[in-house]
């Protein structure tokens, strides 16, 4: 299963296995920690956590879950922030490992992680979400093929206005959506603005008796279309279906596999890089008539690192496009034309703006 990335207080997630951001005493604390203890039974988890203590910098220990829906707690010991010159990153680092490790240990299906050290211990936000998308997709590129693999790992975050701020070019991509929006309302024809202009017509010189209507300007009239459909050529008259059908394109699941082979790349690979399941992309593989989502569309073209005019061509076999018109698409467009193939990244900007991830959730 793929990273997520959702808005909600990781105590309440139905997972297998949560995370929790702890200090080396495996003591109740405030924040994430304490949310977790609250949740789980302060006295209960106070104890099993008392027999396994201490846990050092950089490690994972684990507990049951008790009256947590998740039926394990992995408690795992981030870095303080000092500097950065104190080998936090590295700490941090390994404390997702660790953690990681943990629940392929449990042989867990679904992990759900805090920002670890990005709350009382004072880790920059963007930094902290940097090392966690890192590490997540490194295990699980690693172990693809595997059960481990296939974990669903969840990215919990309680105050998705405190993320968006964290992140590398927010408010870059916040000024693209609005300029997008604002050609938008330029262009857009509104029926008011026509009524107005047929009222004004004796302004334009044509004279009180001149009737202009411009509905009837912007569309032939019905004598013409008559005319015209008659002058047509029959075509399904003169061309056999079976003709017309020899002639279309390649579905979109054919040319996704074309591209697989030109660019030299595995199914493993893909569907890593689109944060797609195995079970899905084996869908795509076995029906060449394969319907996509947009997001998953979306999501292979960015794991084959298309260009905006093959995105498309790709979309477009599928009955999508990207326009300027939505928040999601103007985000996609952002990354691309950057050529920023990361989706991990893209998810995360996606989530700032509340729009729909990229892989199959």
């Amino acid at each position: 299963m793929p990273f997520s990335i959702v808005r909600s207080d990781i105590a309440r997630l139905g997972v297998d296995a949560v995370v929790n951001a702890a200090n080396e005493g495996l003591i109740a604390g405030g924040g994430v920690c304490g949310a977790i203890f609250s949740a789980a039974g302060y006295e209960q988890l106070q104890e099993a956590c008392r027999r396994i203590a201490p846990c050092p910098t950089g490690g994972a220990m684990v507990t049951r879950g008790f009256d947590l829906p998740a039926r394990w707690i992995i408690h795992a010991v981030g870095p303080r922030w000092i500097d950065g010159h104190h080998g936090e990153e590295g700490l941090l680092r390994r404390t997702y490992r660790s953690a990681l490790d943990q629940a392929a240990r449990l042989r867990v299906t679904s992990v759900a992680f805090p920002l670890i050290s990005a709350g009382i211990y004072g880790y920059p936000p963007a930094a902290a979400l940097n090392v966690a998308c890192e590490e997540i997709e490194h295990f699980l590129s690693d172990r693809a093929g595997t059960a481990a693999g296939d974990m669903h790992v969840v990215l919990a975050i309680y105050d998705r206005r405190a993320f968006a701020a964290s992140l590398d070019c927010y408010d870059e991509v916040a000024l693209c959506i609005q300029d997008a929006q604002g050609e938008e309302s330029f262009f857009a024809c509104d029926s008011a603005v026509c009524a107005q202009a047929a009222e004004k017509s004796c302004d334009l010189g044509f004279g009180p008796g001149f009737d202009l209507d411009l509905h009837a300007l912007a569309a032939p009239a019905a004598s013409s279309r008559r005319q015209a459909r008659a002058c047509a050529p029959r075509t399904i008259d003169e061309i056999e279906i079976a003709e017309l059908l020899n002639k279309l394109d390649a579905s979109f699941s054919q040319t996704v596999l074309s591209l697989i082979d030109a660019r030299g790349l595995t199914d493993v690979e893909v569907y890593k890089r689109a944060n797609l399941s195995r079970q899905l992309f084996s869908k795509i593989r076995r029906d060449q008539g394969y319907k996509p989502t947009k997001a998953t569309a979306v999501a292979l073209a960015i794991a084959l690192e298309l260009s905006l005019d093959e995105c498309n061509d790709l979309l477009e076999r599928a009955g999508f496009s990207l326009s300027t018109s939505s928040k999601f698409d103007v985000i996609v467009r952002y990354f691309i034309e950057r050529e920023c193939y990361d989706i991990y990244k893209l998810n995360a900007m996606l989530f700032a703006f509340d729009q729909p991830l990229l892989g199959s959730m």
